[in-house]
């Protein structure tokens, strides 16, 4: 009819609606004419099945719009000029609105898996997803060129490179690390990542050969190694050699044979006496090194059980009471949250601390606040650490880049082991220990637990 207006359209048809069924109502109370009553009623009700539609006009487009969100399908539009009025315009606006808004957001996440997916294949570290049942959702060309397994099903194929690792990587957890040798050239290091998708569970792992690193780095540490070790002997073996060529001479200028028997003077045998001193005391130095490396190359496995941080702290504190108190220093503890727990080797952990507050007490020496403050916590990880904290002389800053090679040692008595026998019992834990130092502030060592 023409009407503009939703309102007057519904107005329009129950007008019509009540009248027919007035006129209806009055031909069959009347009896004029049957027939024409029925037929009314008839027109009523269609009237009435119009008014419905009219009125579920709203509910359609609604069910419409939300059908193309439900099944993703944005290629749907809706009418700007709407015969319903103005209301029913603005509506189907906003209906094509979100449904611009929705394909854009689409596009974009199809943009960014699709960078993604290029920058995952095009990486040299290996990626491999799969969910609980071990079945494959990603893996890379990385993953394949290393694994070298020419088609991957699902995750126990990793069982025909090498059953152990099969075997660790069902055991690894959400965070985890672990490195696994293969074969000669191939030394593979592993991080695992947990998500969800889809409702389902995924492991997410990522790996790199890191036998060339290896290499490298052992190389690095023998030639240090053999600095040092050259260094040291050298200092002991330097001076005992022209110590023993000296005494030589002695014996033979300053010995004289009377009466059939040997006679040195006063000055020959105290010349004498001194050397074979300092010849004792520099085999006893070089013997207290050569015994200084055994112990570096002989630190036992770590055993691992869950023990509290307080009774390790307890415990320390009172095995260092009588040293701290003749030095007047003062150790305290703080432990957050009380029962922090920590699963290592309790024995190895104590003697990493114990050498590090020895080392703090030293510092102290020529210090005002002579305290060592032991402190524990959760990082934002929510992995434990313990922290040994001294407002000393500290360490100076090209001191501190050598502190833990061998048999390094600032100290005038010292073997130079204990710092680096302390990581490498860190390491042994799959943790680490890092030093922090502000000469004549604070040094800290932090030692941190995964």
């Amino acid at each position: 009819m023409g009407f503009k207006s939703f309102a007057f359209g519904v107005i329009y048809r129950v007008i019509l609606l009540v009248g027919a069924a007035f006129l209806g109502t009055t031909l069959w109370i009347n009896d004029s004419s049957y027939l024409l009553a029925s037929v009314i009623i008839l027109i009523l009700g269609f009237q009435t099945y119009n008014l419905i539609e009219y009125g579920n006009t709203t509910n359609k487009k609604i069910t419409r719009f939300l059908e193309s969100i439900r099944y993703a399908d944005f290629s749907s539009s809706f009418t700007k000029d709407s015969p319903l009025g103005k209301s029913f315009k603005e509506m189907n606006m906003s209906f094509n609105e979100v449904i611009k808004a929705f394909k854009k957001t689409r596009a974009e996440k199809e943009e960014q898996m699709l960078f993604l997916q290029i920058m995952i294949q095009h990486i040299n570290t290996g990626i491999i997803s799969f969910d609980h049942t071990g079945k494959i959702g990603v893996i890379n060309g990385a993953a394949k060129q290393l694994l070298k397994i020419p088609q991957f099903k699902d995750i126990y194929d990793f069982g025909k490179l090498s059953r152990s690792l099969l075997e660790k990587i069902l055991q690894i957890k959400p965070g985890g690390s672990f490195a696994i040798k293969i074969n000669h050239d191939l030394h593979l290091n592993f991080q695992s990542a947990s998500f969800k998708m889809g409702g389902v569970s995924w492991t997410l792992l990522s790996f790199q050969n890191i036998q060339s690193e290896l290499q490298k780095n052992e190389l690095e540490a023998w030639q240090n190694l053999t600095k040092v070790l050259r260094h040291e002997i050298m200092n002991s073996m330097t001076p005992i050699a022209s110590l023993a060529n000296s005494l030589g001479i002695i014996l033979e200028e300053d010995v004289l044979e009377v009466n059939e028997e040997l006679v040195i003077d006063h000055d020959g045998f105290e010349d004498l006496r001194e050397g074979l001193s300092t010849i004792a005391k520099r085999s006893s130095g070089l013997v207290d090194f050569v015994n200084a490396y055994r112990d570096y190359t002989s630190i036992p496995q770590p055993i691992l059980k869950n023990f509290t941080v307080k009774v390790l702290f307890e415990n320390i504190t009172v095995l260092l009471k009588e040293e701290m108190n003749k030095s007047e220093v003062c150790l305290i503890y703080d432990i957050s949250p009380a029962d922090l727990e920590i699963n290592a080797d309790q024995e190895l952990i104590q003697m990493i601390l114990i050498n590090l507050i020895k080392n703090a007490k030293e510092a102290l020496d020529k210090s005002k606040d002579k305290t060592i403050k032991l402190k524990a916590g959760l990082n934002t990880l929510s992995h434990p650490y313990i922290k040994v904290i001294d407002h000393g002389e500290g360490i100076v800053p090209e001191a501190l880049e050598r502190i833990f090679v061998p048999f390094y040692t600032t100290k005038k008595t010292g073997s130079g082991i204990g710092l680096s026998i302390s990581r490498q019992i860190m390491n042994l834990h799959k943790g680490y220990l890092e030093v922090n130092s502000i000469p004549d502030q604070e040094t800290v060592f932090t030692l941190s637990f995964v």
